[in-house]
Parts: C-alpha cells; sequence; structure tokens
C-alpha cells in the first residue's frame, strides 16, 4: 500500500527539534542520515524502527484535548501558588472573598460564565506551548530513548542490570527532554503572565513582547531547568516502572487500557511530587514584572524569609487534585494514542509490524 505523505511532517519535527533543543536536533540528523523516519517504541516493541507519525499525530492531538479540558485548572493553581497573602485567617469571615479574589480577580462580580471565561486568560500562548511541549515530549522521549540503546545499551545493562536497564533508559531519555523544554520558556513565561499578572501585558502585542523583553522571556531558565530535569526522570521512569514490574509487560504497546492508565498515574503523581518546590520558584520568577530585577536565587530568598519553607509546597494539593488529573490524561492519551495509530499504519500496509517480522525470522 503507499505510504502517506510525510517528508513535509519530518522535516517540520527537525526544524522544530532545532528550535527547542539544539541536542535533539543533532540526533534527529544522526538518527536520520542513517535510516529513514522510523523509531522504536518507547517503552518497548521490535528491534525495527517504527514510523514516526503516530507520535507526532498523537502527542499533539493529547495537547491540543488538554487545552480545551484543564486550561482552567492551570490557570487556578497558577493563582494560588502566585499569591504571597495569607487567603484563609482564622476569625475571619472573608475567607471566601479573598479566595475568590484570588482566583477569579477582576471577573469576581460577573456572571458565572463570564467567571468561566476568565480562566481562560493566554489560551494562546496556553494552547501554542502545550500543544508544542506535548509533542516535543511525547514525541521525542521515545527517539532519545532508542538512539541510547543503540548507542550505550550495553552499558546500561552493566551499570543498572539487565531488569533496570530499560527502566532507566526511560528515565534518562526524559529527563534530558525535559532540560530541553526551556526553549519553549518564552510562550510559558507569556502564558502564565497572562494568568497571573495580565496587566503587564495589556497593549502589548507578541512582536512586541518579543522585540522589547527578548532574553527577559527566558528569565529563570536555569531554574526551569532544575525543575525539569527530575521531574520529566520521574514521569517517564514511573510509567515504565510500573509496566515492567506490576504489570510484567514491555510497555504501553503491550498492555491494556487500564494499565496504560495506572502507569500514567504513577509517573504523574512521582513528577509532581518531586517537582513542586521547584515549580513554586519558577513560577515566581516567570510572573515578576518585566522591569523587577531579581534573580532566582533572591526570589528564593525572599520566599523562605517571608514565608518559610512551607511555602515551597504552596499548590501541591490543587495541583495533585487538578493538575495531576491534566498530566495523566494527556499522558494516557498520547500513549493509548500512539499504540492505535501505529497498529492502524501496519493495518493499511503504511508499515510493516516489527513484531512479525521478529517471528518469522
Amino acid at each position: 500500500a503507499e505510504r502517506p505523505f510525510f517528508p513535509p511532517l519530518s522535516h517540520s519535527f527537525i526544524i522544530g527539534a532545532l528550535l527547542v533543543q539544539p541536542s535533539t536536533f543533532f540526533l534527529l540528523y544522526f538518527h536520520f542520515s542513517q535510516k529513514p523516519l522510523h523509531i522504536d517504541m518507547a517503552h518497548g516493541g521490535g528491534k525495527k524502527g517504527r514510523s514516526a507519525g503516530p507520535y507526532i499525530t498523537g502527542s499533539a492531538v493529547s495537547g491540543i484535548l488538554e487545552i480545551l479540558i484543564f486550561h482552567p485548572v492551570d490557570t487556578v493553581a497558577k493563582r494560588l501558588m502566585s499569591n504571597t497573602e495569607a487567603i484563609f485567617q482564622k476569625g475571619s469571615k472573608d475567607n471566601m472573598k479573598r479566595l475568590n479574589k484570588v482566583l477569579l480577580k477582576d471577573a469576581v462580580d460577573r456572571s458565572f460564565f463570564g467567571k468561566w471565561l476568565s480562566l481562560f486568560p493566554g489560551v494562546s500562548f496556553g494552547a501554542a506551548y502545550k500543544v508544542l511541549q506535548r509533542t516535543y515530549k511525547f514525541g521525542s522521549q521515545p527517539l532519545l530513548r532508542d538512539y541510547m540503546a543503540r548507542t550505550w545499551g550495553q552499558n546500561y545493562v552493566k551499570a543498572f542490570g539487565k531488569g533496570n536497564a530499560r527502566d532507566m533508559q526511560n528515565a534518562t531519555a526524559g529527563a534530558l527532554v525535559g532540560i530541553g523544554e526551556v526553549f519553549l520558556l518564552p510562550l510559558d513565561v507569556l502564558k502564565i503572565k497572562s494568568q497571573t499578572n495580565p496587566e503587564v501585558l495589556k497593549g502589548r502585542g507578541l512582536v512586541d513582547l518579543i522585540v522589547n523583553e527578548n532574553f527577559k522571556l527566558y528569565r529563570g531558565i536555569g531554574w526551569t531547568a532544575a525543575r525539569n530535569c527530575p521531574g520529566s526522570f520521574a514521569l517517564f521512569g514511573a510509567n515504565s516502572l510500573v509496566y515492567t514490574r506490576v504489570f510484567g509487560v514491555s510497555g504501553p504497546k503491550d498492555a491494556k487500557g487500564y494499565q496504560i492508565f495506572v502507569g500514567s498515574i504513577a509517573g504523574g503523581v512521582a513528577s509532581i511530587m518531586v517537582s513542586s518546590p521547584l515549580d513554586v520558584i519558577k513560577t515566581r520568577i516567570q510572573n515578576k514584572p518585566f522591569d523587577d530585577k531579581r534573580s532566582g536565587g533572591r526570589v528564593f530568598a525572599d520566599l523562605m524569609k517571608e514565608e518559610g519553607p512551607h511555602a515551597l509546597f504552596k499548590g501541591m494539593t490543587p495541583k495533585l487534585a487538578l493538575i495531576g488529573p491534566k498530566l495523566v490524561f494527556a499522558f494516557t492519551v498520547a500513549q493509548w494514542l500512539i499504540v492505535k495509530l501505529q497498529n492502524e499504519w501496519v493495518k493499511r500496509g503504511w508499515e510493516e509490524d516489527p513484531e512479525q517480522n521478529k517471528n518469522k525470522n
């Protein structure tokens, strides 16, 4: 059967990788220069590569669905983390008023629908960021893991043992991809400012922000990388661990729907808990006015001095209860959809199933 027309998609993926993470670009170039646009399963599968189309498509769709469903939840969590004043005060009758003011800002007196719409500030920035992030993260992690397995697979087996090598490869690839997310930081910064401090963006277009603020949009890049690295390590590592140790399968390709869901829960919860303290610092840095010259270290010192160590865990409960499902949803949808698309690719004859080829041989 005739293969789908994917050269422009592969070129776009390479260009996107260059813009997002230079190291991934070189890996992609090295990978594609040796063979066509094919990669292994993120958590298992045959030794022969698979088409990258399902990975890109499944990851992008999960990001789009996540924005449509969970953007208001993200706004609530960001506003709670950015708030520096006590909301619930002992003996006060205005606790709920203060909470509504923090969550709804100027829309506190609007109708229910108006209040709901107020939770969608920066949806354009948020949509661009989330779709690119999910496509990059869930799409490139399998490719990077494949490259690491081919290049340093035996080293992982010697260092961690045969039973642990796959889990560590998934976790390490996830950590490196997480660090690469910092090149999407400008969109994340603009999204967070529009959610928590929209006044600084009033009357300013995207071009004006990029031209005049330029590298200020990368403010907090070190803290963001420090937060993303262990968070993504935990996300992909815990997910892989559940597959291999709890369910005894190699990955989502061999897993049932509920197993993919449970694996995503484990990865999502582990990621949030590990990255939460640094996420608070990252959010404080990003929602500062553009003329605030304080460094990340100064922001951290001020937080510890004025609010205490417990402030590092602000937003933990809403993140686990609200942001957790968002991450779990996106991760589950991406993994499930990727497997379905791969099976459809094989069914339509666009590619051969590596497992079938393996059995034939």
